[in-house]
């Protein structure tokens, strides 16, 4: 069974940009050597509630599109 265009382009970009957040998540988290910076608790918790909040939008987003196809709820 041969994958539709659209799966296989799907595939290769968000593979890509997959990979791509995690080494840059990678990356990121070499700031957390002491020797090298200074930051607290408070610095730690508004970046992860910031990459949180984007991912959550984010998955949402795919999300709302697989629920559009299938139903046609009535909402006030």
């Amino acid at each position: 069974m041969d994958k539709s265009l659209r799966r296989k382009r799907f595939e290769n970009v968000a593979g890509k940009r997959v990979q791509s957040i995690i080494e840059k998540t990678t990356i990121l988290g070499n700031c957390s050597n002491k020797n090298n910076y200074e930051y607290n608790e408070q610095d730690i918790r508004k970046m992860f509630n910031a990459i949180r909040t984007v991912l959550k939008i984010t998955e949402n987003r795919f999300l709302s599109e697989l629920n559009k196809k299938g139903s046609k709820k009535f909402n006030f």
